[in-house]
């Protein structure tokens, strides 16, 4: 595995990049942590639902520099949050947030919106661009912190199969330089809404 800088944290959280040998510690952590799955897949977390995570495969034909899991643990190597980015997804500068879960126990203190941010900060540094995810619509409380996080929508998309559910997703992007929607959709027209097709 490639080693690089991480995003710095000021929480008094650990960055490192989760592999392999962190299997049961993040199963763990997402067991602790159902809400996402309950939401999303329609399912409480699967027996081997960090492992996928870590394994996770992109769809074929689909271009990228690299994927960091990264993990963020407590001083007793407790694990607390994760984050899944992709860099240059398709296109040279969006990188993609796959996933970004915090505890249940951490919430309501800023912790979440303090790691996106120094996450905001080390993607840009390393070229980022663009942010980019897709939230389902389901999900109101994270498209609600996304959107406070500065995200805006692009587009939607319907029928997203994810775990047990079918889903429509908003796909939201943030700008981390000037550029404008316009200059993202030009490098990333799968994004752009498609004109109503005419009977």
């Amino acid at each position: 595995m490639q080693q690089g800088p991480l995003p710095h944290s000021s929480t008094g959280l650990v960055a490192r990049e989760i592999t392999l040998l962190d299997v049961e510690r993040l199963q763990a952590f997402f067991v602790e942590n159902p809400d996402y799955f309950h939401i999303v897949h329609g399912c409480a977390p699967q027996p081997d639902e960090a492992r996928d995570e870590i394994d996770d495969r992109l769809p074929e034909g689909w271009s990228f520099t690299r994927k960091w899991k990264i993990g963020y643990f407590e001083g007793t190597g407790a694990l607390v949050a994760m984050v899944s980015i992709v860099s240059d997804l398709l296109a040279p500068g969006v990188w993609h947030v796959g996933l970004f879960m915090v505890a249940s126990s951490l919430r309501g203190r800023g912790i979440a919106r303090q790691l996106h941010r120094e996450l905001e900060d080390w993607a840009a540094e390393q070229g980022a661009r663009w942010l980019r995810l897709s939230v389902v619509f389901a999900n109101v409380r994270a498209e609600g912190f996304w959107r406070a996080c500065g995200y805006v929508e692009a587009r939607t998309r319907d029928g997203i199969e994810l775990g047990q559910l079918r889903h429509r997703v908003r796909i939201m992007i943030k700008p981390l330089s000037l550029d404008s929607l316009e200059d993202y959709l030009t490098l990333m027209p799968r994004d752009r809404v498609e004109p109503p097709v005419s009977v």
